[in-house]
């Protein structure tokens, strides 16, 4: 069986628990939120996507 999860929401988990777990500030994940919105908006998005999804692909072609 196989688990498919979104990005965002993977993402969204590990800034969740590194600010209850490890001290990360409410206003230092805010700042990184606001870093994702304009690197989504700047002309090195499309760069991103492709090695994101070149990671998930590589990270899904991987036998445990």
């Amino acid at each position: 069986m196989a688990l498919s999860i979104s990005a965002v929401v993977l993402l969204a988990i590990v800034v969740f628990l590194l600010v209850r777990r490890s001290g990360l500030k409410a206003g230092h994940a805010a700042v990184c939120v606001l870093l994702g919105f304009y690197l989504a908006s700047s002309t090195i998005a499309p760069t991103l996507t492709q090695l994101t999804s070149n990671v998930a692909s590589m990270i899904s072609g991987l036998k445990l």
